[in-house]
């Protein structure tokens, strides 16, 4: 089975959160025409017996085949139940995924913790492109509005720095941006005086510097909008803290795209700082992207 063939990956807990990622997973694998493999990780749990998590896990993946039913009803759907700690659980599975889907936190954890543990430490192991889905625009009982308004939005944000991590979000970005019909890809590089200096490029005129911003961008995208014709592209070299850009991009974009970037460990997850903020206060769903 090649990557075009992997299935996309959703994990559901029964929490509205996993149910809202469902959807958003069943919807982006039929513009995929990739098949829907859906997944309760059953925790290492001694007080409550394998039986009763089975049939637990049974009647959760049945009820999630349902809702699956009704917003895709022609998708090739399959599940499964390992036991296991779900982050190791889901990373192992990343392995054999064209993409993992996951919602921002599950039933456990505290309810002020704006990204779950468990979605944090998968999106930094996956083997995987790994999408977090926060919309920002519901509670618990508000689901159907915030359905209703992601639909409208369709625009993909992509954030890139200047070196070679950037191909892996470009390649995911134009190609999730070419499953969505008008579209349109918005990349986002972030520069300071500071960066361009250690980039050997103009230390003092800030002219210079912004100049050799867009040349930058111009440069990683070289190629790929003559690949992806049916995809409008604004190129959008910002001065400053990108992450604010992307974070207050994420409200009204249908996908938010970042790198994993490697070097990021010495924060913990193996995130780099624009990543591990634009994940932890997107607005909307965020793909994060080895690299």
């Amino acid at each position: 089975m090649t990557t075009a063939e992997l299935p996309v990956i959703a994990a559901v807990d029964g929490s509205w959160r996993s149910y809202e990622a469902l959807e958003w997973a069943a919807r982006d694998a039929v513009r995929r025409g990739l098949p829907l493999t859906i997944v309760h990780v059953r925790p290492l749990n001694r007080r409550t017996s394998q039986e009763e998590q089975r049939r637990e896990a049974e009647e959760l993946l049945a009820e999630s085949v349902g809702r699956v039913a009704q917003v895709a009803p022609t998708l090739h759907t399959s599940t499964l139940a390992p036991m296991d700690f779900p982050a190791a659980a889901l990373t192992a599975l990343s392995e054999h995924a064209s993409l993992l889907v996951l919602g921002s936190r599950g039933l456990g954890g505290f309810r002020s913790l704006l990204i779950g543990s468990n979605s944090l430490t998968t999106a930094s192991m996956a083997r995987c492109p790994v999408v977090v889905v926060r919309t920002g625009r519901a509670d618990e009982e508000g689901t159907e509005a915030a359905e209703a308004a992601a639909e409208t939005f369709s625009d993909i944000v992509a954030g890139v720095a200047a070196d070679e991590s950037s191909e892996a979000v470009l390649d995911f970005a134009f190609e999730a941006a070419a499953t969505r019909p008008g579209a349109r890809l918005r990349i986002v590089h972030g520069w300071t005086m500071f960066s361009s200096m250690l980039s050997g490029g103009p230390v003092f005129d800030r002219d210079a510097a912004a100049g050799a911003a867009e040349r930058t961008l111009a440069e990683l995208t070289a190629g790929r909008p003559e690949k992806y014709p049916q995809v409008e592209v604004v190129q959008e070299p910002v001065h400053g803290s990108a992450s604010h850009t992307l974070v207050t991009a994420s409200a009204t974009a249908a996908l938010t795209v970042i790198g994993r970037r490697k070097g990021g460990e010495e924060l913990g997850f193996g995130l780099s700082s624009v990543a591990q903020t634009t994940l932890t206060h997107a607005l909307g769903p965020v793909a994060v992207v080895p690299c």
